[in-house]
């Protein structure tokens, strides 16, 4: 089976480029939702929080990522220590996630997550693919997509890693500069097919 992890700054075009994936017949491992399950359901994962962060419940006694958001969004240490908290539980959920897969039978599998690099994600892939596009055009479709302000997307945009910083560090690079998202998608298939199809 070959795994392509899939990374890349928000609003480049992942979730187009995903779905030509799946349309050539390849699993998606979003690492986004193995987090937000982890979050919710893993009581060890829970317990490391709590001891870090103190309690992020709500009044239901449910796991509030929202409290967790706002201990961490502005301060980069509790950011850092969350990351070293949740990474290896990401990481082993996402190799069991692709144990089940490769069992199924499928032949292609892509890993999708903003940080498969930095986390070490990257190592249960065969390739990489940084998806990028210019910045106006992310910031126009992140305020598009979630109703919030250009300058709150701008913020957003700014604080994650740069266009070449991904292109540095994956071997493939996917440019989302097209007008129409059918020739963007059309772009994602090609590049995907010459990866599946190379040995």
């Amino acid at each position: 089976m070959k795994v392509i992890g899939i990374t890349g700054p928000t609003g480049a075009g992942k979730t187009t480029a995903l779905m030509e994936f799946e349309k050539l017949g390849g699993a998606v491992i979003d690492c986004d939702a193995v987090y937000h399950e982890l979050l919710q359901n893993n009581v060890a994962l829970q317990n490391e929080l709590y001891r870090r962060f103190g309690t992020l419940t709500d009044e239901q006694g449910v796991f509030d990522r929202k409290k967790l958001g706002a201990v961490v969004f502005r301060d980069p240490a509790a950011l850092a220590d969350l990351n070293a908290i949740v990474t290896p539980h990401i990481g082993r959920a996402v190799a069991q996630t692709l144990e089940g897969v490769r069992a199924a039978g499928k032949t292609a599998a892509a890993v999708d997550g903003i940080t498969i690099i930095e986390s070490g994600l990257a190592a249960l892939c065969d390739t990489t693919v940084a998806v990028v596009a210019p910045v106006d055009e992310r910031v126009r479709r992140i305020c598009l997509r979630e109703g919030i302000s250009e300058e709150y997307a701008r913020t957003r945009v700014a604080a994650q890693k740069t266009e070449d910083w991904f292109r540095a560090n994956c071997e493939h690079t996917l440019v989302n500069d097209c007008r129409e998202t059918r020739q963007f998608a059309q772009r994602a298939r090609d590049l995907f097919e010459r990866i599946l199809n190379d040995g």
